[in-house]
């Protein structure tokens, strides 16, 4: 299907391009989205993708991802029967729905390119997606996360008087799209259409021995087993303490009055749950960098040499989804310099305004599984234009913080293990966005209308 869709978007690029006369910006766009690819998204990712895979390694060596995984098995094994309940990928993918979750973004991108390598591990049909792979990727890109931190910031820059008042709304939205996503997920991998069909020869060599094709044993063997020593009275002592320093921390920030410390005029007007929010957000990060490694140490893992084993990995996912990333990108920019959004805009403006649906949210809709930065800019301008406090502002708001890029999603993480043949993992996704842009449109005219 995918195919099919990057095609369609480039020969309509040059097509619209060229009735609206707008050639020389479809070609401009190109190149342009070609740097971006390459300079901006792959290169950049390199320094990103090595610190947290280095810090997913320890996480594994520690225990943490196993404990985290043996913790939400009876879930985990329901949303994926294929994966076995103690592989590495169960912990993988959780990590990174726990990142996705406190949106933490730098973070998520490397935990769930970790995860689809370890899914890769289990693929017997390498090129092809997995139906576990289609099914992350289902969570992925229903945006699924308690606080929508970008939204919430848009608004507040802008003057409103409840910023948060979409983080319900949010929950409510990325909840059902995440479902929606994970049952489509489930329906189409049971179609024909969508079945796997693989040569012999593709498949892997330790598969390809077996008679037809067939694996030997329909128990999967790969498995990561980490050797670690208990952890001293002492070192639960020390760890209890670090913990107690960041409670610490996140308590002088949410009430610095209380502490004695200097507290703007600008500070002073935000609500607690804003302060909180703010807190979580900017201690997220820090502690996951200092108390991993800790945990680890104290677990007697060598956590330099470690961190540099897994830091290694991270140059060469980076360079490996360089060309799926410029085959995406250059598709969906030539589409939107050609003018292809404004025209399926104006097309779809009276069908959408006999439903209801607010044909301002539209552009924004329409983008947002396309680009990250092309959708903050219509949420950001929608701002500006209706007010923070208005319904189409806080209806976008909800949107942007209850969806994902869903195009992008695909191309970096297929792109990370070679997928080329998704199957049915862009309709899943797609579903869970339109499923979330439908509640959002309903919930929020039911909360704020």
């Amino acid at each position: 299907m995918l195919n099919y869709i990057w095609l369609g978007l480039m020969l309509c690029a040059v097509l619209i391009g060229g009735w609206n006369g707008q050639l020389k910006e479809v070609a401009d766009k190109a190149l342009e989205m070609v740097n971006t690819a390459v300079v901006g998204i792959a290169f950049a990712l390199i320094g990103v993708m090595a610190l947290w895979l280095g810090i997913m390694r320890l996480a594994e060596r520690a225990g943490l991802v196993a404990l985290l995984a043996r913790a939400l098995r009876p879930l985990m094994k329901r949303i994926f029967p294929e994966v076995p309940p103690e592989h590495p990928a169960m912990g993988s993918m959780l990590m990174n729905i726990a990142a996705n979750m406190l949106g933490l973004g730098n973070a998520a991108t490397p935990l769930g390119l970790r995860a689809m390598k370890d899914l890769e591990s289990l693929n017997k049909t390498p090129g092809t997606a997995t139906n576990a792979m289609c099914t992350f990727l289902a969570i992925n890109t229903s945006g699924i996360q308690l606080i929508p931190v970008t939204a919430i910031a848009i608004l507040a820059a802008n003057k409103s008087t409840n910023p948060t008042a979409i983080v319900g709304t949010s929950i409510i939205c990325t909840a059902c799209a995440a479902v929606s996503g994970v049952l489509m997920a489930k329906f189409l991998s049971k179609l024909p259409m969508f079945a796997v069909k693989a040569e012999i020869g593709n498949l892997k060599p330790e598969i390809a021995k077996a008679e037809g094709g067939r694996a030997e044993s329909d128990k999967p063997t790969v498995k990561e087993a980490v050797t670690l020593q208990p952890m001293q009275w002492w070192g639960n002592f020390i760890f209890a303490a670090f913990l107690l320093c960041f409670a610490f921390f996140f308590l002088r920030m949410v009430f610095p009055e209380t502490f004695g410390l200097p507290v703007s005029e600008e500070e002073t007007k935000k609500n607690l749950f804003i302060r909180i929010v703010g807190a979580v957000s900017l201690l997220s990060i820090p502690f996951l960098l200092s108390a991993i490694p800790l945990f680890a140490m104290l677990r007697r893992v060598k956590v330099y040499e470690e961190f540099v084993d897994g830091a290694k990995e991270g140059f060469d996912v980076a360079i490996r989804i360089i060309p799926y990333l410029v085959a995406m990108l250059v598709a969906v920019g030539m589409f939107r310099a050609a003018g292809g959004i404004d025209m399926l805009s104006r097309a779809l403006s009276p069908v959408l305004n006999q439903l209801g649906f607010p044909t301002d949210l539209l552009p924004m809709v329409l983008v947002r599984p396309l680009s990250g930065s092309g959708s903050l800019g219509f949420f950001t301008e929608l701002v500006k234009q209706f007010g923070p406090d208005s319904l189409i502002a806080r209806t976008a708001g909800t949107i942007y913080g209850s969806t994902e890029t869903t195009f992008y999603v695909l191309a970096v993480y297929f792109g990370s293990v070679a997928i080329k043949r998704t199957r049915h993992a862009l309709l899943a996704g797609l579903t869970a966005d339109f499923v979330s842009v439908v509640v959002a449109v309903t919930v929020c005219k039911m909360v704020f209308g």
